[in-house]
């Protein structure tokens, strides 16, 4: 970390909005470019800066700010330099001379104590003096604020928020309830304001303390898939995590009810607590679902519409079986449907089929997925493009006057989505935020149909979207159960599918694509694992040992991605002299490394290179789950080169590795939607959480030749039982159950539910 002190020279660039400033520090006649969030920065102005040196591609060596703070002058000439800037509107150069002669040494005290006295100096009217009176206090006030929060350990850039966000009125919040900051500032969490509080004085069982902590939890329980907590989960968790009695938390949750911050519903007796922007999504997802269902559909069921399936059967040479025609008759004949089945059980089938007849009668389909991963897989099974949800939607990155990204869409109900149909595939992946995005772009009349496994892992963001659609009954939907013969022929398959149903697996090594190694140690775990990837799988499956995958249920451990990729990467990609190698944090980054974005990033910059470097086509936008291998870390530059899939080439700054991650192995949530050539799975313990059967049957149907899991059989045999652990607190099928019941105790009045389920 750098500290330096100089004077500001040129402001390159400014956002009033949020700060952010581009500007040249004049240091001693040299001159260094600075980046970063700088509140009232002038021209002309002393000030000491903190900051990371770092080399722009384009733009060379820059400083980028952790913290900026004004100096006082310290001459004449610097207070000279200031006041003619024109960092104070109505001060020029000549005018500027004038107040130094009149007033000497006293002239920052005058400018901050008493600015009317510049009334004193020729040509500066009483009415001139006091908007440079005005200009001074209003800087002065800005300074102020970011030095009384930095006192406290806030960054420039949320110190900014704050005072955005209150203005004078942050020095009450920070008397009275420090708590509010949490609740109204992007990036304060309760745990800074809690550690606020305790500096201000505020008491450990302050009402507002109570309130913020039981809104955070309820914020928590978002990040682990949750929407709700059951009152008594909630008061407990608070109580704990505070110190204090849980009737006191009790007393709290009514208020914020009674303020409409939560909501409270109770079912079954049991009391069920939302952050109010939860429900209202859940809620918003059943209002939309039912209206898209209270439409009619393109065409009515019956002989006609069959008889033109068996056209199609025809002329694609496929039979397909009851359920898959059931399948597809409601696909094209209701306003919204699900399909969902296992491997094998033909679900791209229907969905090719249901392609073919809304094109034999000239209707537009879209076709979507939640990642890119996904939406290639589709594109590859349907011979169709598909996109992903965001894309198709056009989403956007919007910047608030805090500075704080958000995503928003194109289309919604003012301007939706112009097809016939939309069919999306792996909607289990879908999190509430992004069903119902994808339900506000769908126009009533377009046929809406949903394609996913309701076994796989749910989303990673909160709810269970597929599951609670198929168990509201409000959806019209098909489970398909036959396995098709090819498919039976695959023990991938045929094990995957007794995981389902909690049978023994197969595990003898007489199968062509599933095997097991039984091994209770670590280390011959991680030597068999380099083994299968080097010498065994790639000439077994016809592929790179690249494309060979290992999974793994945890993230931390002996066995946890961070661990394996340590162990893997050391052996497949080992330092060499002469090889750049980069190490952020605890991660080294190599040349050659497999890596993975791990969050979408829809503005960051790509390009598909010619034979001699030259771009033949751009684009914008790298996915989470994304794969790439690191092809050049350049120092001088600061900048790491990563081609991803589809020979993207993406250039990383040093200063933004943030969302990548090494790849050699990954967690089963990660690999959702993804398909690999092999998959190698280490199991020998975990946390009980995530050791269950949903994530061991996901992790087997990641691979489409072979799977190898290596560790204890045991284990394998105790997640393939395990059913009820990954259970999350969701109220999406209650909300659609509420809005279609006609009185106590009947069914849903826009049930339509079908043969198989």
């Amino acid at each position: 970390m750098e500290q330096l002190r100089g004077f500001v020279s040129h402001i390159i660039y400014r956002n009033e909005e949020n700060a952010y400033t581009v500007f040249e520090l004049n240091l001693e006649g040299d001159l260094l470019t600075c980046t970063g969030t700088a509140p009232s920065i002038s021209e002309g102005e002393s000030c000491e800066v903190t900051g990371e040196f770092r080399d722009h591609p384009v733009y060379g060596q820059q400083l980028r700010l952790f913290s900026y703070h004004p100096c006082a002058p310290e001459s004449r000439e610097a207070m000279y330099r200031y006041l003619s800037s024109g960092a104070i509107k109505g001060i020029g150069e000549s005018l500027a001379a004038r107040i130094i002669r009149t007033f000497g040494e006293d002239t920052l005290r005058i400018l901050d104590e008493e600015p009317e006295r510049l009334s004193e100096v020729k040509g500066i009217s009483d009415r001139m003096a006091r908007e440079i009176a005005a200009q001074t206090r209003e800087k002065q006030e800005v300074r102020s604020a970011m030095m009384f929060l930095q006192q406290y350990g806030i960054t420039n850039q949320k110190a900014l928020r704050i005072w955005q966000t209150y203005g004078m009125e942050m020095y009450t919040v920070f008397r009275e309830n420090p708590y509010r900051l949490a609740e109204d500032v992007d990036g304060i969490g309760f745990a800074m304001a809690d550690e606020l509080a305790q500096r201000m004085g505020i008491r450990a069982d302050s009402e507002f303390r109570i309130r913020s902590a039981v809104q955070y939890v309820l914020s928590s329980i978002l990040q682990e898939g949750s929407t709700f907590l059951p009152q008594e989960e909630l008061t407990g968790r608070t109580a704990a995590m505070l110190g204090l009695e849980e009737d006191l938390i009790r007393v709290q949750i009514d208020n914020l009810a009674i303020e409409r911050k939560i909501i409270l519903r109770s079912r079954d007796g049991v009391r069920e607590i939302y952050l109010a922007s939860a429900f209202y999504e859940e809620r918003n997802i059943a209002l939309r679902l039912r209206e898209l269902l209270e439409t009619g559909g393109h065409y009515r069921a019956g002989s006609a519409v069959r008889g033109r399936i068996r056209e199609i059967e025809n002329q694609t040479g496929i039979e397909l079986d009851e359920l898959q025609k059931k399948a597809v008759e409601l696909g094209v004949c209701e306003p919204v449907v699900i399909i969902s089945g296992g491997p094998g059980t033909g679900k791209t089938t229907a969905i090719n089929t249901i392609i073919r007849y809304f094109e034999s009668e000239g209707k537009e389909v879209l076709l979507a997925a939640p990642t890119g991963r996904a939406a290639r897989r589709m594109t590859e099974a349907t011979g169709c493009e598909a996109m992903t949800i965001h894309r198709l939607l056009g989403v956007r990155v919007i910047e608030n006057s805090t500075g704080r990204a958000y995503t928003a869409f194109e289309k919604d109900e003012s301007s939706p989505l112009e097809a016939d149909a939309v069919i999306v595939d792996e909607v289990s992946m879908a999190d509430i935020y992004l069903f119902h995005a994808l339900l506000k772009g769908i126009m009533p009349g377009t046929s809406l149909i949903l394609v996913g496994d309701v076994n796989q892992l749910p989303s990673v963001g909160p709810g269970q979207v597929l599951r609670d659609l198929i168990e509201s009954k409000a959806v019209p939907t098909v489970m398909l159960r036959k396995i098709f013969r090819q498919a039976a022929e695959s023990d991938i398959v045929m094990n995957a599918h007794r995981i389902l149903e909690g049978e023994e697996l197969v595990m003898d090594n007489h199968s062509r694509d599933f095997f097991f190694l039984e091994r209770n140690d670590v280390p011959p775990i991680y030597k068999h694992m380099v083994q299968l990837i080097r010498e065994n799988l790639p000439g077994y499956v016809h592929c790179s040992e690249g494309e060979i995958q290992v999974l793994t249920p945890m993230k931390k451990g002996a066995l946890g991605a961070q661990k394996l990729n340590e162990v893997l990467q050391s052996v497949l990609n080992p330092p060499e002299e002469g090889k750049p190698e980069l190490q952020r944090q605890d991660v080294i980054f190599r040349v050659g490394d497999k890596v993975m974005q791990t969050r979408n990033n829809y503005q960051i910059e790509w390009e598909i290179r010619g034979r001699y470097g030259i771009p033949l086509e751009k684009g914008t936008g790298i996915f989470n789950g994304d794969f790439g291998v690191i092809r050049e870390i350049d120092e001088r530059e600061r900048v790491v080169t990563v081609c991803f899939d589809e020979n993207r080439i993406v250039s990383y700054p040093f200063s933004e590795l943030e969302d990548l991650d090494l790849a050699y192995a990954i967690t089963v949530h990660k690999s959702q939607g993804s398909e690999y050539p092999a998959v190698i799975l280490p199991i020998l313990s975990g946390p009980p959480a995530l050791m269950n059967r949903n994530l061991l049957y996901t992790a087997v149907t990641r691979a489409r030749s072979c799977v190898v899991l290596l560790g204890s059989s045991a284990a394998v045999r105790n997640m393939a039982k395990e059913e009820n652990r990954y259970k999350r607190n969701t109220g999406l099928e209650q909300r659609i159950r509420e809005l279609g019941n006609t009185g106590e105790g009947t069914e849903p009045a826009f049930s339509a539910q079908m043969p198989g389920l």
